[in-house]
């Protein structure tokens, strides 16, 4: 399943990209967001590795993120890989009278149950991508954490 999808947030790229790049803020944007540990690699740089994880409705679920361009503060793509799951992840922003443009492109691939899951209701995945913009556009323009959700 691959999607597109795209936000504008009104502030500059630059500060867009701190807020964006900063582990400390995931937990204000990612709903369930719990930790990231670094597995390899330097943070942030091609090849390295962390470990995510986030509670999402009851269960808690771990993925390994891989970097796979880090371009900033024009691009960055990683893969995010869980049980049953692999995502590609590309994300570029651009600047355009003050405000930023979001794009992002994604890829789920399934297996096992998940395959399943991805087939009855893609939907749902397309939904969670969006409301992780929308939440990170709140916190970048206003403040506004999930954490107070």
């Amino acid at each position: 399943m691959k999607y597109q999808q795209k936000i504008t947030i009104n502030l500059p790229r630059e500060e867009v990209i701190r807020k964006f790049s900063d582990p400390a803020n995931f937990k204000h944007w990612q709903k369930g967001f719990i930790s990231m540990k670094q597995i390899n690699g330097e943070l942030g740089a091609v090849g390295s590795q962390n470990l995510l994880n986030y509670k999402m409705g009851k269960r808690e679920i771990e993925m390994t993120e891989t970097i796979l361009k880090n371009d900033l503060p024009a691009e960055f793509n990683a893969t995010y890989e869980a049980k049953g799951v692999y995502n590609i992840q590309g994300n570029k922003f651009s600047e355009h009278n003050g405000n930023t443009e979001w794009v992002t492109d994604t890829e789920f691939q399934f297996s096992g149950f998940m395959k399943m899951i991805g087939f009855l209701m893609p939907g749902t995945f397309k939904k969670q991508s969006y409301q992780f913009m929308k939440d990170f556009k709140a916190f970048a323009e206003e403040g506004k954490s999930v954490l107070n959700n």
